[in-house]
């Protein structure tokens, strides 16, 4: 099994998140794998910056997750340890990259309806609750 270390965003503006569409037809969240000797962080926000073309900062660490898939590519299984971070972009301005089907900013709500795994679901709603409170604060 290839264990791969990554870092992904859960980006927000207003009240919407956004999200991408993956060539497999699922909606999921930005995220992708650390190369070199980049840090998690700094990961995140290459990562979303090349995958949805949006500027944005990290405002806090959303937490971490792990899952497995077969990779048809490697014909072998997968294991993705990914490191999750809160984002506010300064637009719901997106230029999708064309690795994926469709993507953008989606009101949070709708968001959690589209996304296809449900520890996504539950790491756009808690880091929502973060989001605000970090927009409280300001």
């Amino acid at each position: 099994m290839i264990v791969r270390r990554c870092s992904g965003g859960v980006v927000f503006y207003a009240n919407k998140v956004l999200l991408v569409k993956n060539d497999r037809g699922e909606w999921t969240l930005p995220k992708g794998k650390i190369v070199g000797d980049n840090l998690p962080h700094e990961s995140a926000i290459q990562r979303v910056k090349l995958e949805t073309g949006s500027d944005a900062k990290i405002l806090d660490i959303a937490g971490d997750t792990i899952y497995e898939f077969f990779s048809r590519s490697r014909n072998q299984r997968v294991c993705n340890a990914i490191m999750w971070y809160v984002m506010e972009a300064d637009s719901d301005a997106s230029e999708i990259s064309k690795e994926f089907l469709d993507g953008g900013f989606y009101r949070v709500t709708d968001a959690l309806e589209m996304l296809t795994h449900s520890k996504e679901k539950s790491l756009v709603d808690v880091s929502y609750k973060k989001y605000k409170n970090y927009k409280k604060a300001e």
